[in-house]
């Protein structure tokens, strides 16, 4: 199976998770397509100065692959700066936040799969 671009569903969240801004998610996969193993795979783009507030996973992983741009973000309280190349990584029962705070978009490849 092969899913172009133009297929790809596209939703934009208001203070997601009671971060700031708008965040805009690009899902690249639906849980079926994900053997009802995941329940997102896709892009996370984040404008300058917005944010995905600080959540726990209880029941699933999240992956970030940072593209592009310069974060700071939160692993289970820990800050460190993220940029182009790194991977986070948020196991079941801990929590994380991601802020942009750079000049330019950060854009992300997620990945949450269920515990």
């Amino acid at each position: 199976m092969i899913k172009r671009q133009n297929e790809f569903t596209s939703d934009l969240r208001e203070s997601m998770r009671g971060g700031n801004g708008v965040v805009e998610l690009k899902n690249f996969a639906s849980t079926e397509d994900m053997n009802n193993k995941g329940r997102m795979f896709g892009t996370i783009t984040l404008k300058p100065g917005c944010s995905i507030g600080w959540h726990v996973h209880e029941k699933d992983s999240e992956l970030f692959y940072i593209l592009k741009g310069t974060a700071k973000y939160s692993d289970n309280g820990n800050e460190a700066t993220v940029n182009a190349g790194d991977v986070t990584y948020c196991p079941a029962g801990t929590g994380h936040s991601i802020e942009n705070i750079g000049d330019d978009n950060v854009e992300l490849v997620a990945l949450i799969v269920y515990a």
